[in-house]
């Protein structure tokens, strides 16, 4: 494969910056197909309530087309819980697209009201006469699982949702017989709510001829949307719903993953309308209606020996549910607690996770699901042994460090990190941030009456392991290359990352390639965005299906130029003969005959076999004015590693993203291979 000056690792403008910042972004409120009815949800203001309710007024109103209450969608199926635990018994509550007789969250949603106007939708909505009967209710999970607390759901009684265990019992509790000193914090993962800049919409739009839905919504993946909606909740077979996402502002987070229930209930109205459907949450309907995230409360203990070295760690987890299970839900606290070592040889742990059901919003992944909680448990922890042992938490952090010289290290909950040097991005966070210096600066800040602190942070996480992703690469008769993509790009820079994976491959300028995603009509098979996984996933089939294509056109090229395969390079949207001035444009071998659609087509899916654990140090300084209370940050610099897992293909494709600042730490020049990114920013992703 011969290097393209366009490929990765080079610096190019980025392809999707122009047209956005020009206002040529289209989004799910920007689609407005002739005729469009609007819709708006009734929602619960009770946390916990049973109620009888009376749509008979709202339907009688002027331009009220359709009013969908519990009872009219009874025969769609539940939204699904989509990931549990291995060997764990969860027993799963019914997550009906409209609550009938009981709500069990504020923002339950109870009716679904379609009109000409979206005034007058609001108008039926309020129209809609409700009896409301408050019951008794619980937020918080430590709360819920009190003798006593009211309860969530009858069969799952003292809201325990499930309960399951990582590592081992006995040894961990045998550390702590031993233990010089025991350190103990319990902390507040407090919940959280995404806010993304566009909110969450639908249009569905009816096509009689086919008997057929297309939803045009945003989302980190049409597929599973499609696939989710037709196969649990519509029950409909998957080629009468297309699923289109548009542009994706402000980012996914996690939280557009999932189905909710206005993608079915548009679907619903549109076909028995016969019109299209558009809902577009209002931002205030964002808290009440869309997944939320974290929500955990921890208790962490960690066991040392008299020389301040960790022997054992025993966590203890309560994990917020909301009131019913999301897609991801239970494995999301799963995910982090097998994290709980972070980058510390920490011999022994334990973990024992609860997860409690409340009468608050369902909660599912966002933002690193469970990973950043677990670094936040094993970080405020061992702040605390620093100051228990009056050592300086950086000194102590360099004792315990997993060392590089045994890697791959197997943690003591079986995650298996392949490399990693975490006391050297530390020391050069600290040479970066003039650790050194901090008690000058702060004797400064002193004396003009202001507090100023400093600290550090060490973390890893597991990343990359959303897959299969397939990947098709179509040479058009132009000249430019189609790359078809499962993923979803929601401002992460998809479309110039994989121009770059192609021009590898291809030898075509970035902008001659044209990225298509988000339809499940055009893209056959996609498993979305999400934990890192877009280039470990969907740019290692994209380069393997490069690869295919790429072989394909030299035996074509072969045959025009009477020459050896093995002797052809492709180069500014050519192939020719290397060391020689014969060659033929991309544009004239699409057009030969002998260039079939077979030949100019090829697909790739692969799926990373293990996760890669990208690590890195964040410092931060600050100044507080004690007067006022006012907090400024005067100094924060950061620095990432990546894990240098480079599976064979990935070694033989090039098919990696380029991470300046692991090698700024060893001081050497880029290799022709670099290691996979996730985390860095150190490029245009």
């Amino acid at each position: 494969m011969t290097p393209s000056k366009f490929g990765v690792g080079q610096s190019v403008r980025r392809k999707e910056d122009d047209p956005l910042l020009r206002g040529g972004g289209r989004y799910v409120a920007d689609h407005w197909p002739e005729g469009t009815l609007h819709a708006v949800m009734v929602r619960s203001p009770h946390a916990h309530a049973r109620f009888r309710i009376d749509a008979g007024p709202a339907r009688a109103m002027p331009g009220v087309r359709l009013v969908l209450t519990g009872d009219d969608v009874a025969a769609l199926g539940p939204l699904p819980m989509q990931a549990g635990i291995e060997g764990v018994d969860i027993w799963v509550p019914s997550h009906p697209v409209l609550a009938r007789d009981e709500v069990r969250h504020v923002g339950d949603a109870v009716a679904f009201v379609v009109a000409d106007t979206l005034d007058q939708a609001k108008d039926a909505a309020e129209a809609i006469e409700v009896e409301w009967q408050a019951l008794p209710h619980v937020i918080g999970a430590v709360e819920a699982l009190e003798q006593g607390a009211a309860q969530v759901w009858a069969k799952s009684p003292g809201n325990l949702a499930f309960e399951t265990t990582l590592g081992d019992r006995g040894a961990t509790s045998k550390a702590f017989e031993e233990a010089s000193r025991t350190v103990s914090v319990t902390l507040v993962n407090q919940r959280l709510v995404t806010n993304y800049l566009d909110t969450r919409g639908v249009i569905a739009e009816y096509a009689a001829a086919r008997d057929r839905v297309t939803l045009t919504l945003g989302s980190q993946g049409s597929h599973a949307v499609r696939d989710t909606l037709t196969a649990d909740v519509l029950r409909i077979a998957p080629d009468r719903l297309r699923v289109v996402t548009p542009d994706v502002g402000g980012g996914g987070f996690g939280t557009k993953l999932f189905t909710y229930r206005e993608y079915a209930l548009a679907d619903v109205a549109a076909r028995r309308l016969k019109r299209p459907v558009r809902w577009i949450a209002e931002r205030s309907e964002h808290f009440l209606g869309d997944a939320q995230g974290r929500d955990n409360i921890t208790t962490a203990r960690l066991a040392l020996d008299g020389k301040g070295r960790f022997l054992g760690l025993d966590i203890d987890i309560v994990a917020d549910m909301g009131a019913y299970l999301s897609a991801y839900a239970p494995y999301i606290p799963f995910l982090g607690a097998g994290m709980s070592p972070g980058v510390y040889d920490i011999p022994v742990c334990f973990v024992r996770l609860r997860a409690a059901y409340t009468h608050t919003v369902p909660v599912d992944a966002y933002r690193g699901a469970g990973r950043p909680e677990a670094s936040y448990v094993i970080e405020r922890l061992v702040d605390a042994a620093a100051r228990e042992l009056d050592l300086a938490p950086d000194a102590l952090r360099r004792r315990n460090f997993i060392k590089p010289k045994a890697m791959p290290y197997t943690t003591a909950t079986d995650k298996v990190y392949d490399s990693g040097d975490f006391a050297a991005h530390m020391a050069r966070a600290q040479e970066i941030g003039q650790w050194d210096g901090f008690k000058q600066r702060a004797a400064a800040a002193r004396r003009k009456g202001v507090i100023r602190g400093i600290g550090l942070a060490t973390y890893i996480e597991a990343c990359g392991t959303m897959g299969p992703d397939t990947a098709t690469v179509t040479l058009e008769r132009d000249g430019g290359i189609a790359a078809l993509m499962g993923s979803q790009s929601s401002g992460q820079g998809h479309a110039t990352s994989y121009a770059q994976i192609v021009a590898d491959h291809l030898g075509v300028a970035p902008e001659r390639v044209r990225m298509v995603q988000g339809d499940t009509d055009r893209v056959a098979t996609g498993t979305g965005t999400g934990g890192s996984s877009s280039i470990p996933c969907g740019g290692n089939s994209l380069a393997g299906a490069s690869e295919k294509l790429a072989d394909n056109l030299r035996r074509l090229a072969a045959d025009a130029l009477e020459a050896s395969p093995r002797d052809l390079e492709f180069a500014d949207g050519a192939i020719r003969i290397a060391g020689t001035d014969r060659s033929i444009a991309l544009a004239d071998l699409a057009k030969r005959p002998d260039a079939t659609a077979e030949k100019l087509t090829t697909s790739d899916a692969f799926t990373p076999p293990a996760p890669t654990y990208p690590n890195g140090t964040h410092l931060a300084e600050v100044e507080i004015d004690p007067a006022t209370g006012a907090t400024r940050i005067v100094n924060y610099p950061e620095l990432f590693t990546t894990s240098r897992r480079l599976c064979l293909k990935v070694l033989i494709q090039r098919m990696i993203l380029v991470s300046n600042q692991n090698y700024a730490i060893s001081g050497k020049p880029h290799p022709p291979c670099m290691t996979l990114c996730c985390r860095c920013r150190a490029c245009h992703l």
